[in-house]
Formats: structure tokens, C-alpha cells, sequence
């Protein structure tokens, strides 16, 4: 299955979720692409401690678009 995720917040929570639900559907065998748009490219300011972005981020293994 092909799918697409679309992630135009700067909020890291919902930036961890989207990327963590990315990461399992590539585990599974779907094509995953993520686009960063609007606030969205600012996830790398948005890690912390409680939503590690940047550790979702480096583990996807899909086509990533900022």
C-alpha cells in the first residue's frame, strides 16, 4: 500500500505520533512518503524530551520531503 503523510505543525507530540505511525507502516512493507510543509519544518526545533522527533525521524526509512 502506498501512504502519505502530510505534517504542517510544529507540535512536537503530533509530529512524534505522525512519524511513529510512519515508521510502523513501513515495519509492515507499506511505501511511505512524509512532506514537512508550513510550521512542519521546524521538527527538529520541535523535539524534547518527552517527543523525541528528531529519533522517529532518523529511524524512517521512507522518502522524506522537507
Amino acid at each position: 500500500m502506498n501512504v502519505m503523510f502530510i505534517i504542517t505543525s510544529d507540535d512536537g507530540e503530533t509530529i512524534c505520533n505522525a512519524m511513529r505511525i510512519a515508521n510502523i507502516a513501513v515495519d509492515k512493507g507499506d511505501e511511505v512518503s512524509v512532506f514537512m510543509l508550513g510550521k512542519g519544518v521546524l521538527f527538529e526545533q520541535s523535539s524534547n524530551e518527552e517527543f523525541n522527533v528528531l529519533e522517529q525521524v532518523s529511524k524512517f526509512e521512507g522518502d522524506f520531503y522537507v
